[in-house]
């Protein structure tokens, strides 16, 4: 008896917690909540602006063109896979209390995307980055089942277009630091002029043939496509798609029949898959190297280089350029 009534009690908390989540993100009280109120009568021109993004490159792209204007908060940090997350009450509370929020779209968030439309639908600004890059530029790769490929910032010319998104929407969001917005993203979009040439120019220095990047999954692509370089991963673009023996077994028989060098685990994805390739690759007479760890759905710690996305770009190619060339 006494079993059975503790689970009832943990039953109705359980729906307790899940009424609170549906009314804080999806509106399901008719009655409009006193935060949304709030926030849409708000006067930001005495403070600075309370800007979510969910993973680290936006975060970062808001710190450049927001500047002194914006307080900056990433849902997700070093090491975390969007495409699994899922939003604490911690979350939850951090988004209610934002004035505006950007995230990846193109399903990047995966789980979390219908989250940002039921906030947007309470009044709350929320902004893809993606949404103005034009379709003709976005990979669409038939095992993707006809969806875009959404790691669109390893392309930097393309994550050109997310700052420039963020960009107008602060300054449609904060029209009198229209022009302070406009004057910081020049400076940032310059600066990422100069990181697309770096990234040419060393790419370069790798042999044609050796130009192959085999990575945990499919994320790298927009690199590949924009700096010549043929991209294969163990999983699909999403790491919610596992890999199986066969593909462990396909992947490492083609590694040996090609004598690649090096593979390169991901600082958000678990490396077993990559390992299982390596020792499969060494029990059919090849030696390949794990080439390093690569940044691609998260960035750095805060505070080093690769806590900054010119800073993971930087040392990505890196990596890879010095376990390849």
């Amino acid at each position: 008896m006494i079993k059975m009534m503790k689970m009832k009690m943990l039953q109705a908390a359980g729906w307790l917690l899940l009424l609170a989540l549906c009314t804080a993100l999806s509106g399901c009280d008719p009655v409009p909540s006193k935060t949304v109120a709030t926030r849409a009568s708000a006067d930001v021109a005495n403070r600075k602006i309370n800007a979510v993004a969910t993973v680290g490159m936006i975060a970062d792209a808001l710190k450049n063109v927001g500047g002194e204007r914006v307080d900056v908060t990433a849902l997700m940090g070093p090491g975390i896979d969007p495409h699994l997350y899922r939003a604490t009450a911690g979350d939850v509370e951090t988004l209610s209390e934002a004035d505006i929020i950007f995230y990846g779209g193109l399903e990047l968030e995966g789980r979390m995307t219908d989250i940002f439309v039921k906030m947007a639908r309470n009044g709350t600004p929320t902004v893809p980055v993606s949404e103005k890059i034009p379709e003709n530029l976005l990979r669409q790769p038939k095992e993707f089942q006809g969806k875009f490929d959404p790691h669109i910032w390893f392309d930097v010319t393309l994550w050109k277009h997310a700052v420039e998104t963020v960009r107008d929407e602060l300054a449609k969001f904060d029209p009198p630091s229209a022009d302070t917005y406009k004057q910081n993203a020049a400076a940032y979009l310059k600066k990422l002029d100069e990181l697309h040439q770096y990234v040419k120019t060393e790419i370069s220095k790798i042999p044609k043939v050796g130009r192959v990047l085999i990575t945990a999954h499919d994320a790298f692509g927009y690199f590949g496509q924009r700096y010549e370089m043929e991209v294969i991963g163990l999983q699909g673009t999403s790491t919610a798609t596992e890999a199986g023996a066969g593909d462990v077994q396909k992947m490492s028989q083609s590694i040996a029949d090609r004598k690649i060098k090096a593979v390169f685990v991901e600082s958000s994805v678990p490396k077993a898959t990559i390992e299982a390739v390596q020792a499969a690759v060494r029990s059919r007479g090849w030696d390949v190297a794990i080439g390093g760890q690569l940044f691609s759905d998260a960035m750095g710690q805060d505070g080093t280089p690769e806590g900054t996305y010119i800073g993971m770009v930087r040392h990505n190619t890196d990596t890879i350029v010095k376990a390849l060339r």
